[in-house]
């Protein structure tokens, strides 16, 4: 069953999908970063390219030609094509579109409230389908 991590409290939702970006590459992993639209996309798009100056993060838009070579995709719709399924990390406020066929789920929530209340509704939703959850609070001292 795949497991669901909710990272909750985040102050910057697409800084903090880089830091996991980078982790989880450098762990080897194959990542697919779900969006809530294309602006926001291209945002973090801009944003893969200047995170770091020592960093590369190899990422291409769903569906482009290169998708299945690279290791981080960046999706903006549930239609998508998606040629990975070990890491999905969900920036978007809505409930992901087969869940079930990825390893591992990160759901980032920021403080914002609509954001928080949304991220509530999938934790319930994950929560009845008895998937296995667990949380950490951004920023908690």
């Amino acid at each position: 069953m795949t497991r669901i991590d909710f990272h909750t409290n985040v102050p910057d939702k697409l800084a903090y999908a880089c830091r996991l970006a980078r982790k989880a590459y450098a762990a080897g992993n194959r990542i697919v970063l779900m969006l809530d639209d294309e602006a926001q996309l291209a945002e973090l798009d801009g944003m893969m390219w200047t995170f770091s100056a020592t960093d590369f993060l190899p990422h291409v838009p769903a569906g482009d030609a290169l998708a299945a070579a690279t290791p981080i995709i960046l999706a903006d719709s549930d239609g998508a094509e998606l040629p990975h399924r070990e890491l999905l990390v969900n920036l978007s406020r809505r409930m992901p579109a087969g869940v079930d066929s990825f390893q591992r789920v990160i759901e980032v929530v920021s403080a914002d409230e609509a954001d928080a209340a949304a991220g509530r509704q999938r934790y319930v939703a994950y929560k009845q389908q008895n998937h296995p959850l667990t949380h950490f609070v951004a920023n908690k001292s």
